[in-house]
């Protein structure tokens, strides 16, 4: 994928993710790169799972929305420490 495309999947993955966890997003910079990041580690996650190996633009946005969650329920637990 291009950077353009990384920027896309992490907008929208970033925005629909915050959207939906409690607390809200974290601006609209801030929500693209969690988005990306959450979309590394939501493809390394499913990779080892054997769920998807990587592909279409629609799967990539599913993976980094599922990943960004995960990414910010990470951070936070290691803010409370």
């Amino acid at each position: 994928m291009g950077i353009i495309t990384w920027l896309i999947v992490g907008l929208i993955a970033g925005w629909g993710a915050g959207k939906v966890m409690k607390g809200g997003g974290y601006g609209v910079l801030m929500d693209i790169v969690l988005g990306i990041l959450g979309g590394l580690l939501g493809g390394w996650l499913f990779g080892v799972l054997g769920i998807w190996h990587g592909g279409s633009l629609i799967g990539s946005i599913i993976v980094a929305f599922i990943g960004r969650p995960i990414l910010v329920w990470i951070t936070r637990l290691l803010k409370k420490a």
